[in-house]
């Protein structure tokens, strides 16, 4: 049986250590250098910078995320040992984990990683599709002759360079589809190397709960399980047609799906559909300077996005939570898309101010949708605020200040209220 050592990348054949490095890391399968359709997913991701970052951090309970009415944004390993999940709410993150370190997000820093890391995926293949700052579906059909090895070995050499060069671990999910290879990732976590092979393919999904689908929610986890279907074999023992008729077109995907079947190819950028930030407040508030001030935090946040990733937005939408859980939602068409930080927060300032007055929030976010290159943006001059041509000079110049000497180097005075 093919197996390779994930540590030095020598290729031998099935063996419980390498036989260059003596190390145990070895992947071994019968299709292993046949295989080229591959997920690599990122352990752990903000965490893991936050550890690389400051070392005294390396073996305490890691959790990034907001106040204690926020949510879990991502928990390291140790932190999930103890229970602590993504999305849980802080307070039970906390209850789980009283010891932990909690750290707010520093997604320029994220990002900034991921960009290297998109770097070397670069030097491997053209076909790669982002799910996020630290995921992405890789295509390496064809790439053998390029590299002088086969997908699985190019594969371990990435994450062993990012583990070198950036002190961050990645997965690898090793398959014949992106479904499988997606399932593959989570199996051997974390720094794992995993592989479904197309043989095994029936086999393995039969007995696995249908819960592994990407992309099924609550709702469709709850719409399975009133339909007895809690298995890939259950799934199996459904008509296609009947499937297509409880479940519309998401039952003829799943009659695919149960068979390992997924023709989806990897696209690469595939295109956002939107940017936004949000917060849960610690306490309710009908404070209007403090919302004032995350609002204009939360449109710095969009445009540093939008700016990092040459796209703007056509449309500025607000979003609001008051206390009783009543959800507010606000948009509004621009004459010109924008990722200028000073026109979202005044766009959605107006929003707001349409808002009927009805008590504390609870929760606030802003975001820009109905994205387009960033050559499309800010052209044109608005007659109507004469003063906004400066003031998008004078973000340009404070975005160069930050990109030379740090974030903190320019705050703008309404961020701190």
């Amino acid at each position: 049986m093919p197996a390779l050592c994930r540590d030095c990348l020598t290729r031998s054949e099935t063996g419980r250590r390498c036989p260059a490095c003596g190390r145990p890391r070895i992947v071994a399968h019968d299709e292993l250098w046949d295989l080229s359709i591959a997920h690599m997913d990122c352990d752990a991701f903000y965490a893991s910078v936050e550890k690389r970052d400051n070392p005294d951090l390396a073996d305490k309970p890691v959790i990034i995320g907001g106040g204690r009415r926020g949510v879990v944004s991502t928990a390291c390993y140790v932190a999930r040992i103890r229970g602590v999940r993504s999305a849980m709410p802080m307070f039970k993150a906390l209850q789980l984990c009283p010891d932990a370190v909690i750290l707010k997000p520093r997604m320029s820093v994220y990002a900034e990683v991921s960009r290297a890391i998109r770097v070397m995926m670069e030097e491997l293949t053209p076909a790669i599709e982002p799910l996020s700052l630290d995921e992405a579906f890789l295509d390496l059909t064809g790439t053998a002759r390029l590299h002088g090895a086969p997908p699985a070995v190019v594969l371990a050499g990435l994450v062993r360079r990012m583990r070198s060069e950036l002190g961050v671990t990645g997965s690898i999910g090793l398959s014949h589809n992106k479904f499988l290879a997606k399932i593959a990732s989570d199996l051997d976590k974390p720094h794992g190397f995993a592989v479904i092979g197309r043989a095994e393919t029936m086999d393995f999904l039969g007995p696995k709960p249908v819960r592994m689908i990407w992309g099924v929610g609550a709702a469709g986890q709850a719409a399975l399980d009133a339909a007895g279907i809690r298995t890939f074999d259950d799934l199996r023992r459904w008509d296609r047609r009947d499937l297509a008729a409880r479940f519309g077109s998401m039952g003829d995907r799943l009659w695919h799906l149960a068979r390992g079947e997924d023709n989806r190819r990897v696209t690469r950028d595939a295109a956002m559909k939107s940017i936004s930030n949000e917060t849960t407040f610690d306490e309710n508030t009908a404070d209007a300077d403090i919302l004032d001030g995350h609002l204009w935090r939360m449109a710095e946040k969009v445009a540093d996005r939008a700016k990092a990733k040459g796209l703007a937005g056509r449309v500025v939408v607000l979003k609001l939570k008051r206390a009783d859980f009543t959800l507010i939602t606000r948009r509004t068409s621009l004459n010109d898309a924008t990722q200028m930080a000073d026109r979202i927060y005044r766009t959605a300032r107006a929003l707001f101010d349409q808002v009927p007055a009805g008590g504390s929030y609870r929760l606030l976010g802003a975001g820009v949708s109905d994205l387009v290159p960033e050559a499309l943006a800010d052209r044109g001059r608005d007659l109507l605020d004469p003063q906004a041509e400066a003031r998008a000079r004078a973000e340009r110049a404070t975005d160069a200040i930050r990109a030379r000497f740090g974030e903190a180097a320019i705050v703008k005075g309404r961020s701190l209220r």
